[in-house]
């Protein structure tokens, strides 16, 4: 299918081949009939695409201090690695679309195929001809209404929650500040509410339409006519609600609302302007300034967008799909009208033209849609229902290991998964290899797939599963995905015979580790490999060298000086992903156990009320102790893990990949490494397609990934039972 992209590094547009996206269970899969360039929001990052590196720092400010802190506790390396990656890639564009259904997920009950339904999201609305669309992001068209009215409903949906914000009751006076596409929208509503609306714009063009929509009087800021026009109307008093729909760096917008609203009145920002707020003119009006986030309730919640889980009516009577419902359902009874703000109608395959012309401001527009080729005669009909997530049975092999890869010819590889780890740690390694041919990428996004395929040099790319795992020219898959998917997806791969490599965590709870195991035992394909990559790093090896043979038990002590995580991480997802020490803290354990050369025998946990930051004690067969502090409350800048093992009258001190030292009869010291920090992850890729293509023993047994994966599991089972949990019990009893 086509996407509209653009690589935000070069700013270059394109029309871009991608596979086309599964159905997946809670959504539909929708054939795009309409979507709606936002003018103002997409022009906006369209815009930034285009600007130097200096220029895009200056306009993100935030993601630059991000760099600088990954900087401080990754290495440089490493931060360009994912920096570089990241700009240097196709970034979708678009967020309210109109289409028809083609397929139903699992779940849904509210549609069929073949209906019409309005779409939002800036990841499941895009400029695509293809979209999977989760439950609480679409809506059903309302008799009537037509497919190009309907793709207005994200920006609508936009508009209205900002009103919402405003409060505004019947015989208030507006002023809406900034008459582009959403001004435009907010001035229709507030009309339709019993509002008297001005309106404040530099083009006379769009103060005569918003005046043919409704609105009172509009006209230019410096004018000064709406100045009059308020003091007339309002008796002097000033109006009730300012809405700021307008862009960019002048500080005018929030003087004006100052100057021209009463006493104690409300100001809501919608568009993005700046907010240098003038302390005395607000102070002494006291007004009250007020922010709308996007389309309304559940935007950014997760839970809300991707996992249908709605807010109770009693409680939130106006979320994203509800304000997109209304506001369908005014522009079907005529109570809102998106016909004259439509400036052009460009069929999808001009779609870069129409960009460009829109950049360089020779095309003028409020609005401007994409029209998209309708499905041509004597296609097939759509498919009426897309059954589970699993999509294709695998069989079994017979109770042996599948024979090595021939002589003379590389691993062929398999990829699931292509998000940023993958693409920075990984795949960086695994392309450079002539032992390796990536074959295939397999995403749930079609263009994370085209990505990979562009950078890294696959063959295929798809978001259908089954291409990697039905596919008996693909000898391993590394299944680099989101932690709740892990264990299913590793299991489905050895039962179809493929070596694996799957990230950390192997699984999230025991029933998950047992039927690991159990494909395992079905199919007697034990070539799997979890990504422990610190055993691998360089300088811990050397480090581990130099300390010697142990003689007696070890002390070990390991400090992760974790950080905190932005509030929109995935990791955070405890209900789906596990704890965030049950996603990551098996890179610790698995470290101390290859440090003391086995695995532990008893875990005892503690933490802060938060379990925010906790202690895990391991003990291990010979007497040896470690202590895992995992912390989210240190500074930033502070080195991320520092490790000291204390035996045999030595100490070996290890400081983030950066520096070490022995300490004892035999002393030693590394040089400093302050830029270029390898955590192994290099050298676990080539050990892993080494024992995948010769047949070899894997680096690490079955039995000790499962033993550092109940060890990981036992720390949530102690702290939930406040006692130790013996690991040669189930995981979960105290002991």
């Amino acid at each position: 299918m086509k996407q509209v992209v653009q690589n935000y590094k070069s700013g270059e547009l394109a029309l871009l081949d991608v596979p086309e996206p599964m159905c997946k269970p809670g959504g539909v899969l929708v054939r795009t009939l309409y979507s709606l360039i936002s003018t103002g929001t997409e022009m906006m990052k369209v815009g930034e695409a285009s600007m130097s590196l200096i220029g895009k720092a200056k306009a993100r400010p935030d993601q630059v201090a991000k760099v600088v802190q990954s900087v401080s506790t990754q290495g440089l390396a490493a931060t360009y690695r994912k920096v570089a990656g990241k700009l240097d890639s196709w970034t979708p564009l678009g967020y309210s679309t109109c289409g028809v259904v083609e397929e139903v997920g699992e779940g849904v009950r509210d549609v069929k195929v073949g209906d019409l339904v309005a779409c939002a999201g800036n990841e499941h609305a895009l400029h695509a001809e293809l979209n999977w669309v989760p439950v609480n992001l679409y809506s059903p068209l309302p008799a009537g209404l037509d497919a190009s009215h309907a793709a207005f409903g994200t920006v609508g949906a936009i508009a209205m929650q900002g009103v919402r914000r405003g409060e505004p009751q019947l015989g208030d006076v507006a002023l809406v500040v900034g008459l582009g596409l959403i001004g435009q929208l907010v001035v229709q509503l507030l009309v339709a509410a019993g509002v008297k609306v001005l309106g404040v714009d530099p083009d006379p063009s769009r103060c005569a339409l918003a005046e043919k929509l409704g609105a009172s009087v509009c006209s230019a800021p410096s004018s000064g006519v709406v100045d009059a026009a308020v003091a007339d109307i309002t008796g002097g008093h000033g109006v009730d609600q300012v809405y700021l729909a307008a862009g960019g760096s002048s500080n005018e917008p929030v003087e004006l609302a100052a100057r021209l609203s009463r006493d104690r009145g409300t100001v809501v920002d919608i568009g993005k302007t700046r907010l240098d707020l003038p302390w005395n003119a607000y102070y002494e009006k006291e007004l009250d300034v007020r922010f709308s986030r996007s389309y309304g309730p559940g935007r950014y919640d997760p839970s809300y967008e991707l996992e249908g889980r709605d807010y109770p009516i009693g409680y939130v009577r106006w979320t994203e799909r509800r304000n997109l419902e209304c506001f369908l359902d005014l522009a079907a009874r005529g109570r809102v009208d998106v016909e004259p703000l439509v400036s052009h109608v460009a069929d999808f395959d001009d779609a870069v033209e129409t960009y460009r012309g829109l950049e360089s401001g020779d095309l003028k527009a409020v609005a401007v849609l994409f029209r998209y080729p309708q499905r041509p005669d004597g296609a097939p009909a759509p498919v009426a229902a897309v059954a589970p997530a699993t999509t294709r049975p695998v069989t079994p092999l017979p109770q042996q290991r599948r024979p090595a890869v021939p002589l003379g010819r590389p691993l062929r590889i398999g990829f699931v998964g292509a998000g940023n780890y993958a693409t920075s740690m990984l795949l960086p390694h695994l392309a450079e290899r002539p032992d390796a041919e990536l074959a295939r990428v397999v995403t749930t996004s079609a263009l994370s797939a085209a990505n990979a395929r562009r950078k890294f040099g696959f063959a295929e790319s798809s978001t259908d599963l089954g291409d990697v795992l039905d596919d008996p020219s693909i000898d391993a898959v590394f299944v680099v995905t989101r932690h709740s998917s892990h264990a299913a997806l590793t299991r489905r791969a050895l039962l179809a015979g493929k070596a694996v490599f799957v990230e950390k965590p192997l699984a999230l709870d025991e029933a998950g580790l047992r039927s690991v195991l159990d494909a395992v035992a079905e199919s007697g394909n034990d070539r799997l490999q979890v990504g422990f990559n610190r055993r691998f790093a360089p300088l811990l090896v050397e480090s581990s060298r130099r300390l010697g043979r142990r003689v007696g038990p070890a002390t070990v002590r390991y400090l992760v000086n974790a950080g905190r995580l932005d509030a929109q991480s995935w990791y955070l997802r405890s209900a789906t992903e596990g704890s965030r020490f049950a996603g990551e803290g098996g890179h610790f354990i698995d470290t101390v156990s290859w440090l003391l050369g086995a695995d532990p025998v008893s875990v005892y946990a503690a933490a802060t009320p938060s379990q925010e930051d906790l202690h895990a004690v391991l003990t291990y067969p010979d007497g040896s102790t470690a202590v895992i502090t995992y912390a989210t409350s240190g500074a930033a800048r502070f080195p991320k893990e520092t490790i000291e093992v204390l035996a045999d009258g030595s100490v070996l001190r290890f400081d983030d990949f950066a520096r070490a030292g022995v300490h004892g009869p035999r002393r030693w010291t590394s040089s400093r490494i302050p830029h270029g920090r390898d955590k192994g992850q290099a050298a676990q890729v080539a050990a892993f397609v080494a024992a995948a293509r010769t047949g070899g023993p894997f680096p690490t047994s079955v039995a000790s990934l499962a033993a550092t994966t109940r060890a990981t599991l036992a720390v949530d089972a102690s702290l939930a039972s406040g006692a130790t949990v013996r690991l040669d019990a189930a995981v979960g009893a105290p002991s």
